[in-house]
């Protein structure tokens, strides 16, 4: 059956209170007990129940949309989610009842059936934004770490084949507009109406509907892995190895050269296991911010743009090159990146492994203490990633003094957390 008969004929607007009948019910952002809090409610096969903007699942809600509009799936397919509770237990912690601390995902998002049963019972569509499950991951640089005696297989974190086991986590945006307001220093108004125009007027919702406080964003989330046990993350005494990596495809993935994205990752993750095989606990958090929030084709034409100059690539106009084409140097803005840490309960990192500045403020500004920094090994920096490399120690990135490093003065304002 195509999904023009399986809908209705005329179409119900959102956009203003009276067009969808008696007000949904209240979301108390920062409660600490669920029932109190609300749930998140974003489901348009009952448009009278949603009590927020916006559609799960980010930018993949545009493929459901396809599917839908193919005739493949039912719009009015609810998810059956038995035995899907988390595979490991995370909180609740006492950030996840402090307003301000978490405002760009749900605490209590992998929680959904436990909590809200009763919700779901009654006839609501809920679903949840976060899962956590366990699985291995295996990639070649562990292999080589354990041929190069760095690593030792103990059954537990890695085994013999090279195997990692880690309990991973996907989380879902859900911003909370006015705690989202407050970070990067503007009015809730103008936060909604810039949000409105610069996605074309997707969602009018986000100036119309003042009463609704949630939206969830159509970008990319982010995946937890940890690395020993979940519980220690909130345990200041456990020795915490962490990262905060910023997507890139073409290092993570196909090894491109030209930048240390895939090398401090791989590193990262090597820390992580020590740090756990050691009693610790390791993170690692992926979020999906492709070319610094601008997007691969911006960071593709940045990379040409690089090679071609007068001049060729070179240090002194690694940031230059990327302000010109997209008129900034970098979009990511850690500024929500630290929401997940507490969400993990986490109070003391005891190793970030970043070179990034605005990671390190991001974090400890919300009251994670940090107590050592890691940079990236020299030797683990490809030749053709030396600009990069060089541009931001030149900017006042982090270095522990090993290494070349080559200051411009006038490059010192220059660098907002590139790797």
């Amino acid at each position: 059956m195509s999904a023009d008969r399986r809908r209705p004929t005329h179409i119900k607007l959102t956009s203003h209170p009276a067009s969808h009948g008696p007000g949904p019910l209240p979301i108390l952002w920062g409660a600490a007990e669920p029932l109190k809090r609300g749930p998140i409610i974003a489901t348009m096969t009952a448009p009278a129940q949603r009590n927020v903007i916006g559609a799960h699942a980010g930018t993949y809600a545009i493929y459901r949309a396809l599917a839908v509009a193919a005739g493949a799936l039912d719009p009015g397919h609810r998810a059956d989610l038995t035995d899907t509770a988390p595979a490991e237990a995370i909180g609740p912690h006492a950030s996840w009842a402090d307003p301000e601390q978490i405002v760009s995902l749900d605490p209590f998002g992998a929680r959904i059936a436990e909590v809200y049963g009763d919700y779901l019972a009654g006839g609501y569509d809920l679903r949840p934004t976060i899962a956590i499950t366990r699985a291995h991951i295996e990639i070649p640089e562990i292999r080589r770490a354990i041929d190069a005696g760095r690593l030792t297989p103990d059954g537990r974190i890695v085994r013999d084949s090279g195997a990692v086991a880690v309990t991973k986590a996907a989380i879902e945006p859900v911003w909370y507009l006015p705690g989202v307001a407050r970070r990067f220093g503007c009015s809730e108004a103008a936060l909604r109406r810039t949000l409105f125009e610069e996605t074309g007027g997707m969602f009018p919702e986000l100036v119309t509907r003042t009463d609704l406080e949630v939206f969830l964003p159509p970008i990319g989330g982010h995946t937890v892995y940890i690395f020993g046990h979940a519980r220690d993350l909130a345990t200041p005494e456990v020795p915490l190895t962490a990262r905060a990596h910023d997507e890139c495809n073409g290092s993570d993935v196909f090894g491109s050269d030209i930048c240390t994205c895939r090398p401090y990752l791989a590193h990262a993750i090597e820390e992580c296991i020590r740090g756990a095989q050691s009693g610790g606990v390791g993170l690692i958090v992926y979020f999906r911010k492709e070319g610094r929030g601008l997007g691969e084709v911006t960071k593709f034409l940045v990379y040409n743009a690089r090679k071609r100059q007068q001049g060729g690539d070179r240090a002194d106009q690694y940031f230059a090159r990327t302000e010109c084409v997209a008129g900034i140097q970098d979009m990511r803005f850690q500024e929500l990146m630290r929401d997940v840490l507490h969400w993990l309960g986490i109070r003391k990192i005891h190793r970030l492994l970043s070179m990034s500045n605005t990671k390190y403020d991001a974090i400890v500004k919300s009251g994670i203490e940090v107590e050592t920094r890691v940079r990236l090994p020299e030797a683990l920096v490809p030749e053709d990633a030396r600009v990069e490399i060089d541009a931001k120690m030149a900017a006042g990135y982090f270095t522990d003094g090993e290494g070349p490093i080559r200051r411009d003065p006038a490059m010192e304002s220059k660098g907002r957390g590139l790797e």
